[in-house]
């Protein structure tokens, strides 16, 4: 199998190192990954100015871009042929709920799917992650299942992974997104020069987070893997915005 890696923590970051060694156990892996952290782009791209490629002394493909560029950029033009999966971390801490929103993770695993390519975002779940092992072996095991099952179409999985030992890991369960409370706000402060500046603050709780939920599994350590999709329309709203226009 031929497999493209990147991520949104840069590539010189030791998830996508941990991420690239397991599934070189199961095919061929490249790494094109952003050349800094590029955390919180979401699905950006850089339409603005061209894109440059530059080879670390590892073999990795670095680019002066976005996550979603990266893998738009690898896929459409460095490779030969599109790639059997992409995957893209293992991500320095959870994306669960509302991050999927923000995650640059999720994003280049998004450009990968919307290539028409089974895309796969991992992260471990912690602020101060350790066991990335664990969560290559995670992914090993996905390609090992999609290998004695391939599914019938394309598909886009957020999975989340405790920080924990393998062997403390309680198993896997199918998941949907929860939800957290609003972000802080934003906080404001000054630089050295007296001007203003501000920062965004930290993502709220958890709020919805009961069984089913990413939020939950992954608390009772469980691999979370939710299926996400690509579309955005508001079904539950149609018939109410159908309604409001029709008055």
């Amino acid at each position: 199998m031929r497999f493209l890696v990147s991520n949104d923590d840069g590539y010189f970051a030791p998830g996508i190192a941990a991420l690239a060694m397991a599934l070189g156990e199961e095919g061929e892996a490249m790494v094109c990954a952003p050349e800094r952290d590029r955390s919180g782009a979401s699905n950006s791209l850089t339409l603005d100015r061209p894109l440059t490629v530059r080879e670390a002394p590892g073999g990795f493909l670095y680019v002066n871009g976005t996550p979603t560029d990266c893998v738009h950029l690898a896929a459409t033009g460095l490779m030969a042929q599109l790639p059997d999966m992409v995957f893209s971390g293992i991500n320095h801490g959870a994306n669960m709920g509302d991050d999927t929103v923000y995650s640059g993770t999720v994003a280049a695993a998004t450009e990968g799917y919307l290539l028409g390519v089974p895309a796969v975002a991992i992260s471990l779940a912690s602020r101060t992650p350790q066991h990335f092992e664990t969560a290559a072996r995670v992914a090993r095991e996905l390609v090992q299942r999609f290998k004695r099952q391939p599914l019938g179409a394309p598909v886009l999985l957020n999975v989340n992974v405790p920080d924990l030992p393998y062997e403390q890991i309680l198993g896997i369960r199918q998941t949907r997104l929860g939800r957290r409370h609003k972000s802080a706000p934003v906080i404001k402060s000054s630089n050295p020069r007296g001007e203003t500046i501000w920062w965004v603050g930290p993502p709220g709780v958890a709020a919805d987070a009961g069984e089913g939920t990413d939020f939950h599994a992954v608390a009772q350590g469980y691999v979370s893997v939710t299926p996400l999709s690509t579309d955005l329309t508001s079904y539950t709203s149609m018939d109410m915005v159908e309604s409001w226009l029709s008055d």
